[in-house]
């Protein structure tokens, strides 16, 4: 297995035990949550899109206007 090389059996288990329990209690909470979510984040989706696209514009451009 890939993996033995570098992690032992133990830290397999413990990798796997944490990225499925991390993944639940995300989803719990996101689950729980869910409500704020609608009331307090209404059209923040776009909100970040607009935003981090001007920002990459504005880098693109610097680096177009003074070279590197």
């Amino acid at each position: 297995m890939f993996l033995s090389a570098f992690f032992s059996t133990g830290r397999i288990i413990f990798i796997i035990l944490f990225v499925i329990g991390f993944g639940g209690a995300i989803a719990w909470s996101y689950r729980k949550d869910i409500k704020n979510h609608e009331r307090y984040y209404k059209s923040a989706g776009k909100k970040v899109a607009i935003y981090g696209g001007l920002i990459i514009a504005v880098f693109l451009a610097i680096r177009i206007l003074f070279g590197n």
